[in-house]
């Protein structure tokens, strides 16, 4: 049995019962959603080995090659299953560590996320520092052979759930721009500590704010070598371009088939203007699934820049599409109640999809300079 057939039937199993419920649950703009019922689905595929595929098996995974992470990314979200809340841990700070980390990091973190039993956020953005992350003016210093670290940091996906935070921060006073950062993994849950939810156009908060006042993390836990954070912190980014793409797009398919059936049902699909649109957004989707595979690989690099400017550009335009189909009726919550649909909360949340996870105008300059090799 071919490891997509393995999970398949695997999924089929076991979103009965006590996880009949969590189909469907979460994803961008819904992450509020059965957050409790999600955590156990995380650890229930954790023992089951589901998690983590690519890690050596040492560390809980299947040292699964590629193309079977693909598969199974794909077959995940056919089955309409959760959206995972381990996958900060999972696909940014394991291959960071992987890569980077002690023998001893290594053996205390990666098994946690492998368990589903330690969530993470990452500590990039700062008001001052977003696209531009070389401004970063968090700061630590070593005392008494613990990191202090002060400072503030803006956009932290589920900072609010998560156990424990990799911070960007400088750590040789006086240093500027890509020098002197430290990549340093923080407790989230200690004074010194606090996480403020920023309230989006969609009613939701998984974005946060964090303020780090006097907050602590030993010595030992800074990933590479104190300074070298720039090049760790880049090695993640990386990372949020991989196999899991593809189970994406899927998703991103089931968003236009209801677009598509909404066109259908207001009669807008008449309209030979939105009916071109909805051509061209089908199009598009299929040139994103062949693009992803062919620049698919273990160790993404900065040509990865090009698949997430182009499905974020694309999903933006999609979200725009949903509103047009819908018509004047997309102009009001449901029953005045203030609730959105699923069109409309596509809508607002993709309004950031060209901006999180490095803005469209920084992607650009990516592609341009690192894998086009065009002057500065």
């Amino acid at each position: 049995m071919s490891l997509r057939e393995e999970a398949r039937a695997w999924l089929e199993e076991n979103l009965t019962g006590p996880f009949a419920g969590a189909r469907g649950l979460g994803g961008p703009g819904r992450e509020h959603e059965g957050h409790e019922l999600r955590l156990a689905w995380e650890r229930h595929l954790g023992k089951a080995g589901w998690t983590c595929l690519a890690w050596p098996e040492r560390y809980g995974g299947r040292e699964a090659s590629l193309t079977d992470q693909v598969a199974f990314h794909e077959e995940y979200a056919r089955a309409d299953a959760p959206a995972r809340v381990g996958h900060i841990g999972e696909g940014l700070l394991g291959p960071t560590l992987l890569r980077f980390g002690t023998d001893e990091q290594k053996a205390r973190f990666l098994p946690p996320v492998q368990r589903g039993e330690e969530l993470w956020c990452q500590g990039y953005s700062e008001p001052d520092a977003g696209s531009d992350l070389a401004g970063v003016r968090t700061r630590a210093s070593l005392e008494g052979g613990r990191w202090v670290i002060d400072g503030q940091k803006v956009w932290t996906s589920l900072a609010h759930v998560a156990d424990w935070c990799f911070v960007l921060c400088r750590t040789e006073p006086g240093s500027q721009r890509h020098r002197g950062l430290s990549y340093l993994l923080v407790p989230m849950r200690q004074p010194g500590v606090e996480v403020r939810p920023i309230v989006q156009m969609t009613g939701t908060s998984e974005f946060n704010e964090v303020f780090f006042d006097g907050a602590t993390t030993d010595a030992a836990n800074v990933v590479g070598a104190p300074g070298d954070g720039w090049r760790v912190a880049m090695a993640t980014l990386a990372h949020e371009r991989g196999a899991s793409t593809l189970g994406q797009q899927i998703g991103f398919r089931r968003e236009l088939d209801k677009v598509i059936e909404t066109a259908r049902r207001t009669g807008a699909a008449e309209d030979p203007v939105l009916r071109d649109r909805l051509v061209q957004s089908w199009l598009e989707l299929r040139i994103m699934r062949l693009n992803a595979l062919r620049t698919m690989r273990p160790d993404p690099g900065p040509e990865a820049s090009i698949g997430k400017l182009y499905w974020s550009e694309w999903h933006r335009r999609l979200g725009e599409l949903a509103q047009a189909v819908q018509g004047r009726a997309g102009l009001v919550a449901r029953d005045g109640d203030g609730e959105l649909n699923d069109l409309q909360r596509l809508y607002l949340f993709s309004r950031a999809d060209t901006i999180y996870a490095g803005s469209s105008e920084i992607q650009r300059t990516i592609i341009a300079e690192r894998t086009l090799g065009l002057p500065r």
